[in-house]
């Protein structure tokens, strides 16, 4: 007798994964999607398991992928085992199996695994099996998945035995995940294919070319917008305390930082847009910003984290308007007055923002704690 006790759970809409890709993003992905089975677990021992499936992908964008998942699911939200096949993702547009091979703790509550998208493209699926050890004979055994090769109710919109965050099983629609049930091999019958559409991709990390720009131009601007999104990331959760912190008496508040970076990036949109420095009334603005020391200091001081961010973010959307207007030669130009090109001064001015960034996780990481209210002496003194 196996004393491996496993039932299906009541389903219910388990949509969030935790997605380990090949590199650390910062931003959170909407393009994607998932289907998901559940079953409850309870073992005496820790257990191998197998999970496998037939996939093809037909990819669209460039970033388009597919995959199994299995997440074990444990008492008092410990960790429990995890694998989304970021490290082998599906690619190929041919039907092959691909597997997962786990293990279950002794504090599992529940086995959830499945399939996920990526992007715009169309997924396919089927003929999932799952085998899991016996306890006394360490033999992997198959389990019964309820409509595993997807065979079951195909005239029915919902998709029996798994649950779903795409809605509708048609192909007829704009933007986002359908699902449907094909015919696509004769010898598989029917299998579960969820195509994504129109689907906005997180760029960030992809280096190069950007619609709207000339190529150099472009690969260029992705890198300053790389840049400027990871500052962003590590500043927007600060508070005002925390933006005018002094690390000492010569150092430069992050506040400051950030202000420093928007007037270093104006100055070189005057140097390379109209060929002159800043006229007396940008002096007065920008000038503590570009020079920093005590001037800085006493500047910057008082304001949120917004107030920041929007000049930062006001000077970049210049910078992005006028690229639009140039080519490729344009980076080769060099002012008769000067020794460096235009592509030297804006690679100056990605190498200066991810200097201060560095410098600005530096200051970031040496803020001391808010000071505590010991409530035992305020009650005393009341």
């Amino acid at each position: 007798m196996n004393h491996f006790n496993f039932f299906i759970k009541k389903r219910t809409n388990y949509f969030y994964l935790i997605f380990v890709l090949f590199c650390s993003n910062i931003h959170a992905q909407d393009s994607w999607t998932s289907f998901t089975y559940n079953l409850k677990i309870e073992a005496s021992k820790k257990l191998k398991f197998k999970l496998s499936a037939d996939i093809k992908v037909e990819n669209i964008d460039k970033v388009a992928w597919g995959a199994i998942y299995a997440r074990v699911d444990t008492k008092n939200e410990e960790n429990g085992f995890f694998d989304n096949m970021g490290d082998r993702p599906v690619l190929s547009n041919e039907w092959k199996n691909y597997e997962i091979n786990g293990y279950i703790d002794q504090n599992s509550t529940s086995l959830v695994f499945g399939g996920i998208c990526i992007s715009n493209g169309k997924f396919y699926f089927d003929n999932f099996e799952l085998f899991i050890e016996n306890i006394e004979t360490g033999i992997l055994e198959k389990t019964t998945i309820s409509n595993h090769n997807f065979e079951d109710n195909t005239g029915n919109i919902k998709l029996s035995a798994w649950d779903t965050d795409f809605q509708r099983m048609t192909v007829d629609f704009e933007k986002g995940y359908a699902y449907n049930l094909v015919k696509d091999d004769t010898e598989k019958g029917y299998s579960l294919v969820i195509e994504g559409k129109n689907l906005k991709i997180d760029d960030s990390s992809l280096i190069g070319e950007r619609e709207e720009y000339t190529p150099q131009i472009g690969t260029l601007v992705s890198m300053l917008n790389n840049l400027s999104d990871r500052v962003e990331y590590h500043v927007k959760n600060l508070d005002q305390r925390e933006l005018d912190h002094l690390h000492d008496e010569k150092a430069n508040s992050i506040g400051a930082l950030i202000m420093h970076l928007a007037a270093a990036e104006k100055i070189y949109q005057l140097y390379t847009f109209e060929n002159r420095g800043f006229n007396d009334e940008e002096r007065k603005f920008w000038g503590p910003a570009l020079n920093l020391d005590d001037a800085g200091r006493e500047t910057y001081k008082g304001h949120d984290v917004e107030y920041y961010l929007k000049i930062y973010r006001e000077v970049r959307a210049i910078t992005l308007k006028e690229l639009k207007k140039r080519d490729d030669s344009w980076l080769e130009i060099t002012n008769a007055t000067r020794e460096s090109n235009n592509h030297y001064y804006w690679f100056h001015v990605m190498e200066h923002q991810s200097s201060h960034l560095g410098q600005i996780l530096f200051l970031k990481k040496r803020i001391p704690p808010p000071p505590t209210i010991n409530l035992e002496n305020k009650k005393k003194i009341d």
